[in-house]
């Protein structure tokens, strides 16, 4: 007999004829416009850009489908009297209309916490500030070696809810996920994965103290079979294990576990009982970097269970870094070009920095989030050559890397570029046979280009020309 998903077919009966609002025309709501449709909902869709700005097919789709819609700035003075509301991550359940519409009892939601309530099957998640699109991809290549029939989404892959009526419960869903999916989220996965915690975002949270709660949620609603992954370097995530509900398992870079997964030196290890068994050699990857092998832990306790450990060995040694992340472009004249344009934080950078025993060119700078860059002024100051910087943020780094040259009694070479153009161009005439050059801003994109991919891709597309 074929399985019916019972709690999808009683929310499809429930959304029919009532009044849903889809906030957000982004990859994450787009399929709820076909979705809601054919389930015969009364839509409204609201979008911030003017409807100039909205995609020309997709405009088509709205109308073709008589759906209402508020479009402008101002687009949410017209959020009243929904039955259900889908807000996408940017737009925080934090805004007074959404406040005022829970109030008046709307339930307001999001896609990726409507799959995970409906969900069939077992789901892991991952968060972090860091290393969480390379761990969500380890443990779904791990996954798939073992051969099962994995879905993966969340901040990457594609929206999965309307993909519900096909998933089975043998399947497992692979999320990654951030702050902004996290946030008001009231359900958690049956596998949680928190990498590690550091400011971030914080030009968009309130504080420090929001950021750090909405990633919780990974782990707040388990039940006591409920599994949490922790990184035991990083006192919030470490401490986070007082508050689980279920089985904690730690993983580590620099401490000796008694129980967990671990690097020890160039070992990848787990603990059980005092006795350390070993893994796998980190010289037999393609990843480089003690943050990727600390990740490749992440994703051993994830699907330990789930898959015996050769197939796991086999996928670890097989994947390769993803995209925009220590991404080797090119070897011109004896000098590697790496792209790390998802490095958006200044701990990204500094773990990208630690990567590398050669000299390195760094290219850093771009759209500020309110973050202090004071922490990865000494690994520049102890690893790299030459310095180029670009977009809103050079300022900011130029300062605590000067700070910390004078602390140090030290000089280096440190440029002032308007575009990525023009800092590519210097790194090549600057940079010498045996040295790294490597562009990991620091920062955030929005200043220059329309996202980190966006800027990794012209990246690419300069070194290529080179």
């Amino acid at each position: 007999m074929d399985f019916v998903n019972e709690k999808l077919q009683e929310f499809n009966e429930y959304i029919k004829y009532r009044k849903v609002a889809i906030i957000g025309l982004g990859v994450s709501n787009l399929p709820l416009l076909d979705y809601m449709y054919e389930k015969k909902a009364k839509v409204t869709v609201f979008d911030e850009r003017t409807i100039e700005e909205i995609p020309k097919n997709v405009m088509d789709k709205i109308t073709s489908y008589n759906f209402e819609f508020s479009f402008g700035k101002n687009c949410l003075e017209r959020l009243h009297g929904f039955d259900i509301i889908f807000r996408s991550p940017s737009c925080l359940p934090t805004r007074q209309e959404l406040v005022n519409e829970e109030n008046r009892g709307a339930i307001i939601t999001t896609e990726i916490e409507m799959l995970m309530k409906m969900s069939p099957c077992k789901i892991i998640g991952v968060t972090g500030s860091d290393g969480k699109t390379t761990t969500t991809s380890i443990i779904n290549s791990i996954l798939q070696k073992a051969n099962y029939n994995t879905y993966l989404g969340g901040n990457i892959g594609t929206p999965l809810f309307t993909k519900l009526e096909e998933i089975k419960p043998e399947d497992i869903i692979v999320l990654e996920l951030s702050s902004f999916q996290l946030m008001g989220m009231k359900v958690s996965p049956d596998i949680s994965v928190i990498t590690n915690i550091t400011p971030n975002h914080l030009n968009i949270h309130k504080d420090y103290d929001e950021y750090i709660d909405a990633k919780k949620n990974i782990f707040k609603y388990q039940d006591e079979k409920g599994i949490l992954i922790l990184n035991y370097d990083n006192q919030i995530t470490k401490d986070c294990a007082k508050e689980a509900n279920g089985t904690v398992v730690f993983f580590s870079g620099n401490e000796k576990l008694e129980n967990g997964y671990i690097v020890d030196e160039k070992v990848i290890k787990k603990c059980e009982d005092k006795i350390r068994k070993h893994i796998l050699n980190t010289d037999e990857l393609i990843l480089r970097g003690k943050h990727n092998f600390e990740n490749i832990c992440a994703a051993l306790a994830a699907t330990e269970g789930l898959v015996n450990t050769q197939d796991a060995i086999l996928a670890i040694k097989e994947f390769k870094p993803v995209e925009h992340r220590l991404e080797l472009v090119r070897d011109i004249n004896g000098v590697k070009w790496y792209n790390d344009s998802a490095s958006s934080s200044p701990t990204r950078t500094i773990e990208g920095l630690n990567s590398f025993d050669e000299e390195i060119i760094l290219i850093a700078g771009g759209y500020d989030k309110n973050l202090s860059y004071t922490p990865i002024a000494k690994p520049i100051v102890e690893k790299v050559k030459a310095l180029i910087l670009i977009g809103q943020t050079s300022g900011k780094i130029f300062d605590a890397v000067k700070d910390e040259l004078e602390k140090q009694n030290k000089t280096l070479d440190i440029y002032m570029c308007d575009t990525l153009e023009e800092s590519i161009k210097l790194a090549n005439k600057v940079s010498k046979q045996g040295q790294i050059v490597l562009f990991s801003p620091a920062s955030a994109s929005f200043d220059m280009f329309k996202n980190f991919a966006n800027r990794g891709e012209q990246f690419k597309k300069i070194v290529a020309t080179i």
